[in-house]
């Protein structure tokens, strides 16, 4: 057992915000020590990040020295960091190749992958893991899921983090993240649920591995969006209204509004979860709501009505780590947003 602390800062660059955990293990003991979240607005006036299509980040100077500025703010000194890579700068493939050597499996997945990727093969960098088989028969399959992130991508985030101040150890899907923050632990067939301003994902995950992972327009901004529209306000007016009421207001129209919309995640997640079923011979029995909707007052006990089979939870990515206890009511409220951060922090601190 090793009983030198260890520091790690887990970064998660959002469209809306900036997320960073500073977090501790000695010896198994892991601890909080500090936390910040900044949101994009008082960075930029244009989202933080682009899309996929236009290959790079909007602007990493401008990301890079706010940054800095912010883990001087909080007192952050640790200068190892790790970075959470969103769903939309990364590519996902999951699918099959035939039972071989470990070491031929490279050259098989990168043959695979090219038929999924819309981008050359030479200007991704690929990760993967071996989805466990549970048949016995040696000539099954073998399942992989695959992340793909373009190099640009790759050295955007390397630059931003060099001219921070800090010293990146690894870039990591935010799915690998939320899997390792709120699942690798749990042995039942889960759901999670991660809701965020720009895009949000379905990911199946089976005794703690990723077996589904799928993105899809559904978000913040859009229920903002939408609320603007049928309430005749500014979207600002709207997004308080949607954070302050949600689907507890007492107003009719933003109820029927924000539970259109809703409905439209809940047919997406009933549609995987019956082809999981169908493929896997597994029903989803918990889902766990994460990212800036999931504390949208109302919305646990609405998505309970609709999936009265399975248990549904807010996630709470703090559980198992120490921290002062006036800060746990906070700590609790803010956990869905910091689940990428804290998940692919624990991917260097755990090793």
């Amino acid at each position: 057992m090793n009983f030198f602390k260890k520091k790690i800062v887990g970064v998660d660059i959002g469209t809306d915000a900036i997320k960073i955990v500073e977090v501790s293990n000695r010896g198994g003991y892991k601890k909080l020590e500090n936390y910040c979240e900044v949101n994009s607005s008082l960075v930029s006036k244009q989202p933080l990040l682009s899309t996929i299509e236009d290959g790079s980040l909007s602007s990493s100077g401008m990301i890079s020295s706010a940054l800095k500025e912010i883990l001087k703010e909080a007192r952050i000194k640790t200068e190892k960091a790790v970075f959470s890579l969103p769903d939309f700068l990364t590519f996902a493939a999951y699918f099959e190749i035939p039972p071989m050597p470990e070491k031929e499996m490279p050259g098989a997945i990168y043959y695979n992958a090219s038929r999924y990727l819309t981008l050359p093969i030479t200007d991704v960098t690929l990760d993967w893991v071996v989805v466990p088989n549970e048949s016995k028969d040696s000539s099954s399959q073998v399942k992989i899921f695959l992340i793909a992130v373009p190099n640009q991508v790759i050295k955007e985030y390397q630059k931003i983090a060099k001219e921070a101040g800090l010293e990146l150890l690894a870039l990591e899907s935010e799915v690998f993240g939320l899997v390792r923050s709120l699942a690798q632990n749990n042995q039942n067939t889960i759901c999670l649920i991660d809701m965020g301003a720009k895009t949000s994902t379905i990911n199946v995950v089976d005794r703690g591995f990723l077996k589904r992972s799928y993105s899809f327009n559904f978000s913040s901004d859009q229920l903002s969006n939408a609320l603007a529209g049928a309430l005749n306000l500014k979207v600002n007016e709207a997004e308080k209204i949607k954070n302050n009421e949600g689907i507890l207001s007492k107003r009719a129209d933003v109820v029927k509004t924000l539970k259109t919309f809703i409905d439209q995640l809940f047919w997406e997640i009933k549609s995987i979860s019956a082809d999981f079923l169908t493929q896997e011979k597994k029903q989803v029995s918990e889902f766990y709501l994460t990212g800036g909707n999931a504390n949208l007052p109302g919305l646990k006990d609405y998505f309970a009505q609709n999936f009265k089979e399975s248990s549904v939870y807010v996630s709470n990515c703090f559980s198992n780590f120490s921290h002062p206890k006036i800060l746990k009511k906070n700590l609790i409220e803010m956990s869905p947003r910091f689940s990428a951060a804290i998940g692919v922090a624990l991917g260097i601190l755990e090793i």
